[in-house]
């Protein structure tokens, strides 16, 4: 990797670190669904301009239907789960959550996939879960004075990230990167709109709410996705992916330093024990023998 690449790859980090601040500036006068459909709607706008201008929409066209299911979880239904968790979940910790994006990744390659996974990185996938539940386990409520239902949401979006990861390899190989960036986002709108119409709120939104609105949107997902392609190109798929080990740390420095949210002991166990199940259930560090497949 080059000087730039690197540049690239934090300013990534920093950028995706960051949407978690913006979220909880806006969600509560626009509320989850408007929220979401705001930002995959101004992001999908922008996107399919930049695809036009390097003629990819044919592409997208092409494969309109493939590309538009797999921004449902790749876009709409993650975001939502996030507009939802950050109402009562830390930034920073939700930061830390979303670096479960590999880990759940790994399992449904395995399961759906038949990848095999080393001895390593059954270990990783152990740990990982280990450190969530270090990083939840006091406020891992369900009854509505914790944080269970929201911490619950950040894992169903990572999940979902897993999930349209293998959707992409699978059935989307091939098919410009610039084209399946704006067909995802476009093809959340869509679904979303319907239900976005429904819960748009009765008062007017801010002149405040709208800017973080918007910069989750142009920031946040349109940028942030010409960037992470650009990287895809240049060094690949398997290091662009690192930019997931960053972002958990500018999403803390973001809580910390502009929403005063406090870093505790248990906050930075809990992420460093979640970064090393994640960085060995890849495959980044301990690789070894694959385990028996059952």
């Amino acid at each position: 990797m080059q000087a730039r690449d690197y540049r690239d790859l934090i300013i990534l980090a920093a950028i995706w670190g960051s949407s978690f601040l913006f979220m909880r500036l806006s969600v509560a006068e626009f509320g989850p669904l408007a929220l979401v459909e705001v930002r995959v709607g101004m992001s999908a706008i922008f996107l399919l301009v930049v695809a036009g201008f390097r003629g990819q929409l044919l592409a997208l066209w092409r494969n309109a239907a493939r590309i538009g299911f797999s921004g449902v979880f790749a876009a709409g239904l993650p975001f939502l789960l996030f507009n939802y968790a950050v109402q009562t979940v830390p930034t920073s910790m939700m930061a830390v959550i979303n670096a479960m994006t590999p880990l759940f990744g790994a399992i449904i390659a395995r399961l759906w996939l038949k990848e095999r996974l080393t001895r390593a990185r059954v270990a990783g996938l152990m740990i990982g879960f280990m450190g969530i539940v270090l990083l939840v386990w006091e406020d891992l409520s369900l009854d509505g004075t914790g944080l269970g239902l929201g911490v619950l949401a950040c894992l169903g979006s990572a999940l979902c990230y897993g999930f349209a990861a293998c959707f992409t390899t699978r059935y989307l190989k091939g098919i410009d990167p610039m084209a399946v960036a704006a067909g995802s986002v476009s093809g959340a709108a869509i679904a979303l709109l319907p239900t976005a119409i429904i819960a748009w709120p009765d008062t007017p939104v801010s002149a405040s709410s709208w800017a973080a609105a918007s910069t989750l949107a142009l920031l946040c997902t349109g940028l942030a996705y010409i960037i992470f392609y650009r990287l895809v190109d240049r060094v690949g798929a398997s290091r662009s992916i690192t930019v997931t080990f960053l972002v958990p740390v500018f999403g803390i420095l973001w809580g910390v330093l502009l929403l005063n949210e406090p870093l505790s002991l248990r906050l930075v166990m809990g992420g460093a024990v979640v970064l090393l199940g994640t960085l060995l259930a890849t495959g980044f560090i301990g690789a070894g023998k694959p385990a028996a497949a059952s």
